[in-house]
């Protein structure tokens, strides 16, 4: 299933594989385009009363974020049913509003913290540190049966799955614009509209209990469709074809990549009363080309058993220039590593053998 797909080759330390002989010589896999989309989050005009509509006073101002694409990306087909999705924020949290174009609205999981993309679902994930580490993923039918969780990390990095983790103080609405679960008409769509305090999305967050204005997150928005045929007057799910569509793409089936979700900016604006841009941060260039050592660590280990301890043997020189190639630092044990390398306003960056990337 999509939650437990692991990036095949570059991602996985598979420890069990036979090591190749040293003589080997690797030729690094090369990395899918980086552009995750962005997006500026403006201050609520107006007080949003979660009810699963999103009316013209509360949403109206609040501007869309870009059109959802499969997540696979373009070289997919385009979702067939329009998703929009507007987030926006106040002193006590951030708002999220989502409308699902669906002429067949229908669903069956009832019970709390299942796993609701077995169900036609809508999933969005929060990751406040922008490090890869420590996350909510929440999940809703349109029933309104949700499952939130938090992770420790994503599962290729050994994750702890927190599936019992409430999100204190969330509130959430669904919307019907027709009838659940009734197969003898057509449906408009379904909406819902969810409200996440600071406090629960920084509580994992050391020396930070809400953000503010400029500071980034990252988020993604992902809408599981699956193929339904009707029978007995029910909808019956085929169990195969399921499609996902999603904000930020992914390049493979895999929503765990939070170094590839979009980027959420905060405004010090309130919606409708100006514009701010997006301003991006030379550091996640830096960022970057750790990660991309990080990949080439871990095929490196795959096929040799053990992690690099020369930088020389990532051959940085493929996607480095030379002055950044000449400042990489590389410390090892025989089970963990530590690679820094220096962003263009001065600060170090940091990533690790578990993924965790600081300054």
């Amino acid at each position: 299933m999509i939650k437990h797909n692991l990036l095949a080759g570059f991602l996985l330390l598979v420890s069990c594989n036979q090591p190749a002989s040293k003589d080997k010589e690797i030729e690094y896999k090369a990395m899918p385009a980086y552009n995750p989309p962005e997006y500026v989050c403006y201050k609520t005009p107006a007080p949003i009363q979660i009810d699963g509509k999103l009316t013209a006073g509360e949403w109206g101002s609040i501007p869309a974020i870009s059109e959802f694409v499969d997540i696979e990306g373009s070289t997919r087909s385009a979702p067939k049913l329009k998703t929009e999705v507007k987030v926006a924020y106040d002193e006590q949290g951030m708002y999220i509003g989502a409308f699902l174009e669906e002429p067949h609205v229908w669903a069956t999981i009832t019970k709390h913290d299942s796993i609701i993309y077995l169900d036609n679902a809508f999933e969005l994930f929060i990751e406040p540190g922008n490090n890869t580490h420590n996350y909510l993923e929440y999940e809703v039918n349109a029933l309104g049966t949700e499952w939130d969780l938090f992770l420790t990390k994503p599962y290729r990095d050994g994750a702890q799955t927190l599936s019992n983790w409430e999100t204190a103080g969330m509130k959430s609405a669904i919307h019907v614009d027709g009838t659940l679960n009734n197969p003898k008409d057509i449906d408009k769509s379904w909406s819902l509209e969810i409200f996440f305090p600071w406090s629960s999305i920084y509580q994992m967050t050391r020396g930070k209990e809400k953000p503010e204005a400029g500071d980034l997150l990252r988020m993604n928005f992902m809408r599981v469709q699956w193929p339904a045929v009707i029978k007995d007057n029910k909808y019956i799910k085929t169990g195969k074809g399921e499609s996902y569509w999603i904000w930020a793409p992914m390049g493979i089936v895999s929503i765990h990549l939070p170094e590839y979700w979009g980027y959420i900016q905060l405004s010090d604006k309130v919606a409708g009363t100006g514009e701010t841009p997006f301003v991006k941060d030379p550091a996640e260039g830096t960022k970057w080309l750790l990660r991309n050592l990080y990949y080439r660590q871990n095929e490196y280990a795959t096929a040799f058993g053990n992690y690099a301890s020369n930088i020389a043997d990532l051959k940085p020189e493929e996607f480095c220039t030379t002055e950044q190639t000449r400042q990489i630092t590389l410390s090892t044990t025989p089970s963990m590593y530590e690679i820094s390398m220096p962003a263009p306003d001065g600060t170090v960056w940091h990533i690790r053998q578990d993924g965790f990337i600081w300054k």
